[in-house]
């Protein structure tokens, strides 16, 4: 058993939490960010990033450096309380509102997602846009080839809107990226985000039939509902999609459908073991319209040590009885240590790869991400 991290990141419907654990206990700080909606923190050892907003707020991002007592702002959209602070000066008095133009306008409604990585930090948005800052999260560029992709016209959006939720990069190569939009699929980049492509095929393409549903594998491909990616070292990359778990061997050209042995196809997260990238994670839940809970309301970790040909039920420490959904982003892994948040507002650590659980916090708002960082 090893030590447990340092900081567990949350983001939550009403704010940042830090949770840490000392001699009385795990310790929970917040809620950071004014309470905003946070889809996603994260850390590249130095600077805290936390991402959000909604149709009310607009979109921004926060950041700290000093382990959350501080933070710093960047309001990248305009939303509602905008239009109605500039047409009500009472109200504008009220909330503290001062005039000004984000970089974006109103082009998009929040982050979704945050990925620090070669000296850089990535944002996704919702609609699916992917921002780049080279200074530290002060100021954002838009990726151009994205915005322009050929047929993003057809793109159709998931429940949640057309949201870009994973971003992932190669630690040995800065020019090759991952993204996973929901419902356009997964896209991938070898030079560094001038230009894209569409990978979704699978890779018994000639074998499959049409099927209606987009979260299906229709006309050969993969479900575009794809919910989450992991990458492991090379051109390994795994996904929860809408429709199955999926395994790719060569940067996500063909994909092979890993789902037998899980209790279902449906879910939304999927983490990595850092140091054994046959070694995953994901947690099933009863399927789309059937209530998004674990199935038989029995909470459990599906945990695969073989890259998918085979999968275990992890479930001591966590509840017998339980309905709650884990969200995309809210289950993280670094070594030796998983976790977890529910959208009942739980956060569950492992220090031994899945095989306990402790619960160290509860009560917090609707969980939306989870990730681990040594600060």
């Amino acid at each position: 058993m090893t030590d447990s991290p340092q900081t567990v990141l949350v983001g939550t419907t009403k704010g940042a939490f830090l949770l840490t654990d000392g001699p009385g206990g795990w310790q929970a700080s917040g809620p950071h960010c004014d309470g905003w909606r946070i889809s996603h923190v994260v850390s590249d050892g130095k600077t805290i990033y936390a991402g959000g907003g909604a149709e009310w707020s607009g979109a921004g991002i926060y950041r700290s450096s000093d382990r959350g007592a501080t933070w710093a702002f960047s309001k990248l959209t305009k939303g509602k309380m905008d239009d109605w602070a500039a047409n009500d000066p009472d109200f504008a008095a009220m909330i503290g509102w001062t005039p000004e133009t984000p970089p974006f306008g109103d082009s998009f409604g929040a982050i979704w997602s945050l990925h620090a990585a070669h000296g850089q930090v990535h944002a996704g948005t919702n609609p699916a846009q992917l921002l780049t800052s080279t200074d530290g999260g002060e100021t954002w560029v838009q990726n151009d080839a994205l915005a322009n992709f050929a047929d993003r016209d057809q793109w159709s959006p998931g429940a949640a809107g057309l949201c870009l939720h994973t971003i992932v990069t190669a630690p040995e190569d800065p020019s090759k990226l991952w993204l996973g939009i929901s419902a356009a699929g997964v896209f991938a980049s070898e030079d560094g985000g001038n230009s894209w492509e569409r990978r979704n095929r699978l890779s018994n393409a000639e074998a499959c039939e049409g099927h209606s549903h987009p979260a299906g594998p229709s006309n050969g491909e993969t479900g575009h509902c794809v919910h989450n990616i992991a990458r492991g070292p090379g051109d390994l990359l795994y996904q929860q999609n809408h429709h199955g778990v999926w395994r790719s061997n060569d940067g996500g050209r063909h994909w092979d459908d890993i789902t037998e042995g899980l209790p279902s196809t449906f879910g939304f997260p999927i983490a990595l073991d850092p140091e054994d990238a046959q070694t995953l994670w994901t947690f099933p839940l009863n399927g789309d319209m059937a209530g998004r809970f674990p199935p038989d309301a029995k909470p459990a970790v599906w945990c695969s040590k073989d890259g998918g040909e085979t999968w275990s039920a992890q479930r001591k420490g966590l509840p017998d009885r339980a309905w709650f959904t884990v969200l995309r982003q809210a289950m993280a892994s670094t070594p030796g240590h998983v976790a977890f948040g529910t959208n009942t507002g739980s956060v569950f650590l492992s220090r031994d790869g899945g095989t306990s659980w402790d619960e160290v916090a509860r009560h917090l708002p609707t969980v939306l991400s989870v990730e681990l960082a040594a600060l």
